[in-house]
């Protein structure tokens, strides 16, 4: 396979990119500057030295010295509050709405119904556990008003109803019109649907 076929494919593996516009990029990139794809191939290579995942909430961020994200190391946030997200692009929109001052948990994807896709189990158990010995009251499900969603948010439910008696669950109010995700909805909505939780 050639050079040209190898990347395009490789691009057309990114989430929304098709084969046509992997293609596309391949020769973008090509009518670039050497130093500019220089800098890009740098910048990837970066990724996996400066970039670290918390071990608390399972996002990624910039660090090469703490040992755990500026959410989860931040003391004035409560820890009363556990919102759970698909993914960090969520968490980043919750915090641009500026409401929600609570911890976070990123799932790492959601679950379809035929079957696909995976959520982090596990660890979800591993931190409810453990949070439930620091204070914690209130998980909510942050997760998209999709089918995907909703078919995620039961299978959390499935994990945490042992302990169903010492935390309540809640599910983000109106304001998300179903089949929108989260990562795109406007800061004004996602406080309307934080507001607006409900127990489920």
């Amino acid at each position: 396979m050639d050079h040209i076929d190898e990347l395009a494919q490789a691009l057309a593996r990114f989430p929304g990119i098709g084969p046509r516009q992997g293609k596309r990029f391949v020769f973008y990139l090509l009518a670039t500057p050497v130093h500019e794809r220089t800098k890009l191939a740098e910048l990837i290579v970066s990724l996996g030295k400066e970039v670290r995942q918390c071990p608390e909430c399972l996002r990624f961020y910039n660090s090469t010295t703490a040992s755990v994200c500026n959410y989860c190391s931040d003391n004035k946030r409560d820890d009363a509050l556990l919102m759970l997200v698909e993914k960090d692009q969520d968490l980043a929109a919750i915090e641009r709405a500026g409401t929600y001052r609570g911890r976070y948990f990123v799932l790492g994807g959601v679950l379809t119904l035929t079957g696909k896709g995976a959520i982090r189990e596990k660890e979800l158990v591993r931190i409810v556990e453990k949070r439930l010995k620091n204070n914690l009251k209130e998980i909510v499900l942050a997760l998209s008003a999709t089918s995907e969603g909703e078919h995620t948010a039961d299978r959390v439910r499935e994990l945490l109803a042992p302990y169903r008696d010492m935390v309540k669950t809640t599910v983000l109010g109106r304001g998300l019109a179903t089949g929108s995700e989260l990562e795109y909805s406007d800061a004004e909505t996602l406080r309307a649907a934080l507001t607006n939780r409900k127990e489920t």
